[in-house]
C-alpha cells in the first residue's frame, strides 16, 4: 500500500476505535504509531515522531492556559455563581413570554464567559433552570431542549477549551482564537433567544400552557448587583485583560484563578478539604487535555508523512470545486462524525485533514477555527452520542422526562446552530473582526 492508502486506513481506524470506546489519546497515538512504522518499515522513526510530540507538547508555554481556565471554572461552579447568574437573567427577563427560556441562555453566555464548558454549564442548569421551569408549567421538552443548546456556548464563548485545542493543533494564537469566539458566542446567545421569542408567539405548545409568568419573584436592584458583580469583575478582568493586552492569556487565566478563588474565600463556599479536591480535580482534567493534545500532534505529523493533506487539496482542486461547495463538504463531515464522535474527537482528527486546503486557499485559521467549533458542537445535541444530553439526563431526578424528551427538545436549537454556521461561514469578517 501506498503512504497515502495507509493514511487514508489510518483515518478509518482512528474513528472505528474511538467509536468503539477505546479512549481517544490512546487510539490516535497507536494509530499513529503503527501508520509510520508500516510506512517507513523502521520503528525507530515512530519512536522519533512519539518523541517529538511529546518534547514539543509539554514545552509549550501556552499550555499553562488549560489547568488555569479549568481551575477558575471549577472554582466558579462551586462557589455557586451559576445560581447566581440565572437569578438575575431570571429577575430581568421574569415578564416577559418564555423568559425563563431566555434567562436560561443568557446565564449559560455569561457563565461560558467564566468557565469555559459546555459539560459543566448542561449540569448546573439542569439543577437549577430545569425544575424552575416546570414549575412554572413550561412543557419539560422546552426545559431541557433550552438548557442542552444553550450549554454549547461554553465551548464557543472564550475561554473555551475546545479553541484552546484547535489553536494547538492549527499553530494560532490561544488569544486570538478567544477573542475571535466573542462576537459569534454572542450571535449564537441572540439567535436562540430571538428563537425563543418567536416559538412563544408561533409554537406556544411546544413552550407550554399556562405559564404562570407572574407568579415569578423579581430581585431588588441592591440584591442583583450583589450577585451580579463577582461574575463581572471575573468577565472584565480575564476577557478585558486579553482584549486590551494588558493580560497574555495564560496570565489572564491566572488571575481569573486568583479571584475566583478570593471569591469561594469570601463566601465561605469551600473548604480546604473541598479546595484539595478541586486541585486534584484540575490536575486530572488537564492531564487528560494534555495527553490528548500530545496524541493529536503525533497523529498531525503522522499524516504530514502520509502526504494525506497534500493528496486530499490536490483532489479537491481537481474537481474544481467552489468556496461554497468545499464547506459543505466539511460541514457535512462534522455533522456525521457528531453523530458518533465528542467534540474533540472530531476537531482532532478532521482538522489536520483540511487545514493545508484552507490555509493554501488564503482563508483564515482563525475564522476556520471558529466554523470547526461550532459545526462540531451541532453534534453534541444530535443523536445518538448527544454528550450534552446524555449529562442532562443524567443530571436529572425526574422519570417522567427521557432522553427522547432531551433529543427531541434540543433539535430546535440544533438547527439554530445550523444557521449561524451558515451565517459565519457566508461572513467570515464576524469571526475576525475584533483581531
Amino acid at each position: 500500500m501506498s503512504p497515502v492508502e495507509i493514511g487514508m486506513l489510518s483515518v478509518i481506524a482512528i474513528v472505528v476505535l474511538v467509536y468503539m470506546g477505546l479512549y481517544i489519546p490512546i487510539a490516535l497515538g497507536l494509530v499513529s504509531f503503527v501508520s509510520v512504522w508500516i510506512m517507513s518499515g523502521k520503528s525507530i522513526l515512530a519512536f522519533n515522531f512519539l518523541k517529538i510530540a511529546v518534547g514539543d507538547g509539554v514545552t509549550e508555554y501556552n499550555f499553562a492556559t488549560i489547568p488555569l481556565f479549568t481551575l477558575m471554572g471549577l472554582l466558579v461552579s462551586k462557589a455557586g455563581l451559576g445560581r447566581d447568574i440565572y437569578d438575575v437573567m431570571n429577575s430581568t427577563f421574569r415578564k416577559v413570554l418564555a423568559g425563563i427560556g431566555m434567562a436560561t441562555v443568557g446565564a449559560n453566555a455569561v457563565f461560558a464567559a467564566i468557565t469555559g464548558s459546555s459539560i459543566a454549564s448542561a449540569s448546573v442548569f439542569t439543577k437549577i433552570s430545569v425544575p424552575e421551569m416546570l414549575r412554572y408549567n413550561y412543557s419539560k421538552r422546552f426545559a431541557v431542549g433550552v438548557v442542552a443548546g444553550s450549554s454549547v456556548l461554553g465551548m464557543i464563548i472564550p475561554p473555551s477549551a475546545m479553541l484552546i485545542i484547535y489553536s494547538f493543533i492549527s499553530e494560532q494564537s490561544v488569544g486570538d482564537m478567544f477573542l475571535a469566539g466573542i462576537v459569534p458566542g454572542l450571535l449564537l446567545t441572540g439567535a436562540y433567544i430571538f428563537a425563543i421569542f418567536a416559538m412563544a408567539r408561533i409554537w406556544p405548545s411546544y413552550i407550554g400552557q399556562d405559564i404562570k409568568a407572574d407568579e415569578m419573584p423579581a430581585l431588588g436592584t441592591s440584591e442583583m448587583i450583589h450577585k451580579a458583580w463577582p461574575v463581572l469583575a471575573l468577565i472584565f478582568l480575564v476577557l478585558g485583560g486579553i482584549y486590551t493586552g494588558w493580560l497574555t492569556p495564560v496570565e489572564a487565566g491566572a488571575a481569573g484563578a486568583s479571584l475566583a478563588m478570593v471569591i469561594a474565600a469570601l463566601r465561605k463556599s469551600m473548604s480546604w478539604n473541598g479546595l484539595w479536591s478541586t486541585l486534584v480535580e484540575t490536575g486530572h482534567i488537564t492531564a487528560a487535555i494534555l495527553l490528548l493534545i500530545t496524541m493529536a500532534s503525533f497523529y498531525s505529523r503522522m499524516l504530514g508523512f502520509a502526504g494525506l493533506p497534500n493528496e486530499l487539496d490536490s483532489l479537491l482542486q481537481s474537481w474544481d470545486l467552489s468556496f461554497f461547495e468545499i464547506m459543505v463538504i466539511y460541514v457535512a463531515m462534522m455533522l456525521v462524525l457528531g453523530t458518533l464522535l465528542d467534540t474533540a474527537s472530531i476537531i482532532l482528527i478532521v482538522v489536520p485533514l483540511f487545514i493545508t486546503l484552507i490555509e493554501g486557499m488564503g482563508l483564515s485559521l482563525v475564522w476556520f477555527g471558529i466554523v470547526t467549533v461550532i459545526g462540531a458542537e451541532i453534534g453534541l445535541l444530535t443523536p445518538p452520542l448527544g454528550i450534552s444530553c446524555f449529562v442532562i439526563k443524567s443530571s436529572l431526578n425526574n422519570p417522567d422526562i427521557t432522553l427522547k424528551d432531551v433529543f427531541l427538545g434540543s433539535f430546535p436549537f440544533a438547527v439554530i446552530m445550523l444557521v449561524v454556521l451558515i451565517f459565519l461561514i457566508k461572513f467570515p469578517i464576524l469571526s475576525t473582526v475584533l483581531l
